[in-house]
């Protein structure tokens, strides 16, 4: 790899990293929003379509089979992840959705042949345990579908890194795809409602739709095509890490003690997976 790769390499990560932290912002973000849940997908779909097309400069799309598909599957990753922030802990949510990279993982052995070795097969079996125990935490109805939307939203996040990541697709086109999707989908639902626009809503509207989504995606469309799928994926797992800290600091919203055994369990496991490369390489020198 030369110089320039490695450099653009780099940038990749720290825009991933940086998408990853921005995404973070989501529960503390739906949580302090009085309005329901589509009607805020709306707003930051709108808005994040606006910062999309002022950083591409044409309002010219490359619409073909995998960016329409990547745009369905990133569509149902913003949709169904705002519905369950709603209905559960906004930590249960994000760890249920970070089942994404075992998932990108599992579809490379399988069908991309990527030999698995037995410490990540370990892991693996791991991030499906904590996601037990994440979901079997607080089984009322409520709880059980918000956990049920995380978790399929955990699915269609996998098949985003992957779709995205291919040769044929173009992240920023499919973004805005996306964007334009949540907006014909979401946008009826803010006249089924009164919503309320009180400085409190204005201000997290602003802040979860410019920083938190719009920012976050711009983030994630220019880092995704720079790093293996793989990696990429786990370089995202700094969200479920942050995510539930601002709001257990400012709602003092506290997952059960299931779904924090769930949580210790699926990051510490995706942790290590991401390190078993540099362990092997430091190794081998």
């Amino acid at each position: 790899m030369s110089a320039s790769e490695q450099r653009q390499k780099n940038i990749g990560r720290l825009q991933l990293l940086a998408a990853a932290l921005l995404w973070g912002l989501a529960g503390v973000c739906v949580k302090s929003i009085t309005w329901g849940p589509m009607p805020i997908v709306a707003v930051r779909s709108f808005v994040s379509l606006l910062m999309l097309f002022a950083v591409k400069r044409s309002f010219k799309l490359q619409i073909n089979k995998t960016n329409l598909l990547g745009a369905i599957l990133l569509s149902g990753t913003c949709i169904l992840y705002v519905i369950a922030i709603k209905l559960t802990t906004a930590g249960t949510a994000i760890v249920l959705q970070y089942i994404a990279p075992i998932l990108v993982f599992l579809y490379c052995v399988l069908f991309r042949h990527r030999k698995a070795t037995f410490m990540e097969v370990i892991l693996t079996f791991a991030v499906f345990a904590g996601c037990v125990l994440s979901f079997l935490d607080n089984l009322d109805f409520t709880h059980v579908l918000g956990n049920l939307l995380a978790l399929g939203s955990g699915f269609t996040f996998a098949g985003q890194i992957l779709v995205m990541n291919g040769e044929n697709c173009n992240p920023q086109d499919t973004t805005i795809l996306s964007n334009i999707i949540c907006c014909l989908i979401a946008l009826p639902f803010c006249f089924t409602e009164t919503l309320s626009w009180t400085r409190e809503n204005i201000f997290w509207l602003l802040i979860i739709a410019i920083f938190q989504f719009g920012l976050a995606n711009i983030c994630f469309s220019n880092g995704i095509k720079k790093v293996e799928s793989v990696e990429a994926s786990l370089l995202l797992c700094l969200e479920p890490i942050f995510n539930p800290i601002p709001v257990a600091i400012i709602y003092g919203e506290k997952m059960g003690l299931l779904a924090i055994c769930g949580s210790i369990l699926v990051i510490v496991s995706v942790t290590l997976y991401s390190v078993l490369p540099h362990l092997g390489k430091a190794k081998q020198s």
